[in-house]
């Protein structure tokens, strides 16, 4: 079934949308995680740049877990999309860049930053 550019456009749309950025399965492994070992945190830090996943304040460590795709890991679920490159490409670099002066802001606040993805909770990496 082929469809139209106004089905595929609309189709897209609602697909995006389902994208979730809070309470992610990665981010909710994380969470879990920590509660268990006995830490406590706050969520998404409105306070602090670039509004962390975890903020753990008691210790000055803030924590982002990131998507492998929207963060190009290279792990099995990093790989670059392979249609319409010329838009992906610049996107997924703009992701890269952005967690740069939030690392360095906080760095400056005298805190501790860690990010972690899919990739660190299951050890698989691309098989090239």
């Amino acid at each position: 079934m082929t469809r139209s550019k106004g089905e595929t456009a609309a189709l897209r749309s609602v697909m995006m949308s389902r994208i979730r950025s809070k309470d992610t399965k990665p981010e909710m492994l994380v969470r879990k995680a920590l509660h268990r070992l006995g830490f406590r945190f706050r969520l998404h830090g409105r306070d602090l740049p670039g509004r962390p996943d975890i903020v753990l304040p008691k210790y000055q460590v803030i924590i982002q877990v990131k998507g492998c795709f929207w963060h190009g890991h290279t792990c099995i679920d990093g790989r670059m999309p392979k249609s319409n490159r010329e838009y992906w490409v610049p996107k997924l670099l703009r992701n890269k860049e952005r967690t740069s002066p939030m690392i360095a802001n906080f760095a400056a606040w005298g805190g501790l930053f860690a990010t972690s993805g899919m990739p660190d909770m299951r050890h698989q990496p691309r098989k090239t």
